[in-house]
């Protein structure tokens, strides 16, 4: 049997490498027999440049940046056929920090890493959003790259109380014949009930009043950048611009166009070519929820293996969807660490637990 196993990261835990390492090595506990093609992945959020740079034989180049209270942090960038990819998580992700107030992390980071991008003179950059612990609009980015306001764009959403001016024209000069991309992670727009704060805000460790606030000052924020008529703030309302708190809202003011993280990903890998040449396509993320949906990998690799008529499941650290949701998402079976160990032990020990989970599929799907 020809198994194609193609894992996002387990957040927190484990990388899509090591992921798939897992369950290829409990599969082949089972099925020693079976060919077990290892394809790991990414949406634009944590592990985005490690998975393409494997994918593209692309080389790194390590840059020291700002991360998102000012600590110095490094951030890979992946130079590869004229184009230079990198991943915001790098910058203002979560554990850069020893605490991170969210009315005050700033995307400056993310700017200090285009600019240096920009030095190897590329035709295109890509930047992968997801993963942020940030909602500032993009404002520190732009600032790194040159922008310029009345107020401190790199100070956090709370650096934005009371902006009244702000040019993005220096910064658009940077970036000037440089095709700029937003690999998003979500469809967010970056305001409203469904925006970077109100809906992402409680993951940043925002109570109430600060989602409340931050997304008032972002609005404030939009109307400098963009004007008030309803036409005018049209940009703030596009899919993906809430993505990474707001860092697609301020690549589009750049010019970028924002597309799906995992196409961008799924692209480059050629998934459709290892699943055309797969009997059984294995997917996995640390949590198989509802969201799964919105732009996450796993739903990418899922479509892939129905445009193929292949059959697909997912192995998880939990799963929270129901047949049909999962059915619906054209996933087989999905099943969970949790389920077998209970969540804490799942945590404790996730590569073994893994692969004993691996291991017990395979005794279903590879009899």
């Amino acid at each position: 049997m020809r198994v194609l196993v193609a894992p996002d990261k387990f957040a927190g835990t484990l990388s899509a490498a090591e992921a798939a390492a897992a369950i290829a090595e409990g599969w082949h506990r089972h099925a020693p027999d079976d060919v077990v093609t290892c394809v790991p992945v990414a949406d634009g959020g944590p592990g985005f440049a490690g998975v393409l740079a494997q994918a593209l034989g692309g080389r790194f180049e390590a840059v020291v940046v700002r991360g998102p209270l000012g600590t110095p942090v490094p951030v890979e960038l992946v130079v590869a056929e004229g184009t230079v990819y990198l991943e915001s998580s790098q910058a203002c992700g979560h554990g850069l920090e020893p605490t991170v107030d969210p009315m005050r992390a700033s995307t400056a980071g993310v700017g200090e890493a285009i600019l240096a991008a920009a030095r190897f003179r590329p035709r295109r950059i890509v930047v992968g959003l997801g993963g942020s612990v940030t909602t500032d609009g993009g404002a520190g980015l732009l600032a790194a790259l040159g922008a310029t306001a009345d107020v401190s764009l790199a100070d956090g959403p709370e650096g934005l109380d009371g902006v009244e001016e702000v040019d993005l024209s220096a910064a658009r000069q940077v970036l000037d014949g440089i095709e700029l991309v937003g690999a998003v992670d979500v469809t967010a727009p970056l305001l409203g009930m469904f925006g970077a704060a109100r809906v992402f805000g409680p993951q940043k460790g925002m109570d109430d009043e600060q989602i409340w606030r931050a997304d008032r000052l972002l609005d404030a924020f939009v109307d400098v950048v963009c004007g008030t008529a309803p036409h005018e703030r049209r940009i703030a309302e596009e899919p993906g611009t809430g993505a990474a708190g707001g860092l697609g809202f301020a690549l589009a003011l750049l010019g970028a166009s924002l597309t799906p993280g995992t196409d961008v990903v799924l692209d480059a890998i050629g998934l459709d070519t290892h699943v055309a040449a797969a009997d059984l396509v294995v997917t996995g993320e640390g949590a198989y929820d509802i969201t799964s949906r919105s732009g996450k990998a796993v739903f990418g690799v899922a479509a892939a293996a129905a445009e193929r008529a292949r059959p697909c499941i997912v192995l998880a650290g939990r799963v929270d969807v129901g047949a049909r949701e999962m059915r619906a998402m054209g996933v087989e079976s999905a099943y969970a660490v949790a389920d077998v160990v209970g969540e804490e032990a799942a945590l404790a020990d996730p590569s073994r637990h893994l692969a004993d989970l691996a291991a017990r599929v395979a005794r279903t799907w590879s009899p």
